[in-house]
């Protein structure tokens, strides 16, 4: 099994020691990059180009030297950048869909279970993304109640297995696992999974999600 290369960027020295020491007790967890200034970070990432061997990153928002959205801002930037979650004090549920749009991979607040932690770091890796039941709920909520409804034809249009997977996908399921629900290959799946993004035209499954959320597939 690939392990899961990550960074851990925060301000608070204790944080920064703490949670590397716990993920590095995962199996499937290698911590090899942590520090308490952003700067180092996207210097390493500048250093090593796209031969960089970081899948995501740790992120805090407020720090003193950058900030945590002057990293997402400039990380936007890098060559086959890591994925980023967010880990805030000032996390608000109702700033989750900023944050999606930002390109933040999963939004969550430091108070969250350790290993609830583990788990998101190991769904980004497998997904590209994560959100909660709370979160998903929010979204749903805060969805203009004017979204257009689906179209019903035109080349546009979903077919029915393409709705099947996309349910499955906001469900955060990988590719493997709506495989064998769907008795699909797992590049069969990748394929509906291509043929969905251009369609809906969106750039990743995150896109799908918010998607599928406006038009009342999920």
């Amino acid at each position: 099994m690939k392990m899961i290369n990550v960074a851990v960027v925060d301000d608070d020295n204790i944080i920064v020691a703490l949670l590397s020491d716990f993920l590095n007790q995962d199996t499937e967890i290698d911590v090899l990059f942590s520090n308490t200034d952003g700067h180092n970070f996207l210097n390493y990432l500048e250093e090593k180009g796209a031969a960089h061997d970081i899948d995501i990153i740790l992120l805090d928002l407020k720090m003193s030297k950058i900030n945590g959205l002057e990293m997402i801002e400039a990380l936007k930037q890098c060559t086959d950048a890591p994925k980023i979650i967010v880990l805030s004090s000032h996390y608000q549920d109702s700033t989750v869909g900023f944050m999606t749009k930002q390109g933040v991979a999963a939004f969550l607040p430091k108070g969250i279970a350790p290993s609830e932690l583990k788990n998101v770091i190991k769904q980004v890796a497998a997904n590209g993304y994560y959100f909660s039941v709370q979160q998903i709920n929010n979204i749903r909520t805060n969805i203009s109640s004017k979204a257009p409804q689906p179209l019903i034809d035109g080349d546009n249009e979903l077919n029915e297995r393409e709705i099947q997977v996309l349910k499955l996908l906001c469900q955060q399921k990988s590719a493997k696992e709506i495989g064998a629900q769907l008795f699909l290959s797992p590049r069969t799946v990748e394929g509906y999974k291509s043929s969905l993004l251009l369609k809906v035209s969106v750039k990743n499954v995150t896109g799908l999600v918010i998607y599928a959320l406006q038009k009342g597939i999920a």
